[in-house]
């Protein structure tokens, strides 16, 4: 059987292994994450509803350009949400 002290060794060794394990595992998935992200156009205001909600509520008299399909709104301040970015703006513009 083991002593005390090695056993404290080997959970220490262990204990290091799994902050390693988990670092990367971290990465890996803030990657996916990205990547998905990316892919479908999200930005980290798509992902937080309830402050999309209170955003929307105020900004919805100073909107300029709709999505037709969505219904999302932009008040051309910030980067072009990705139904907007790279088109004519004036084919969506709240008259």
């Amino acid at each position: 059987m083991a002593s005390y002290s090695e056993l404290q060794a080997q959970i220490q060794v262990l204990r290091q292994q799994a902050e390693a394990a988990r670092t990367s595992e971290i990465a890996a998935a803030k990657q996916r994450i990205h990547s998905l992200m990316d892919a479908h156009g999200l930005t980290l205001a798509d992902l937080a509803p309830a402050a999309n909600k209170r955003i929307k509520s105020t900004a919805l008299s100073e909107a300029k350009y709709r999505d037709p399909d969505s219904g999302r709104t932009w008040n051309s301040k910030g980067r072009p949400p990705a139904w907007i970015a790279g088109k004519d703006p004036q084919g969506y513009r709240i008259k």
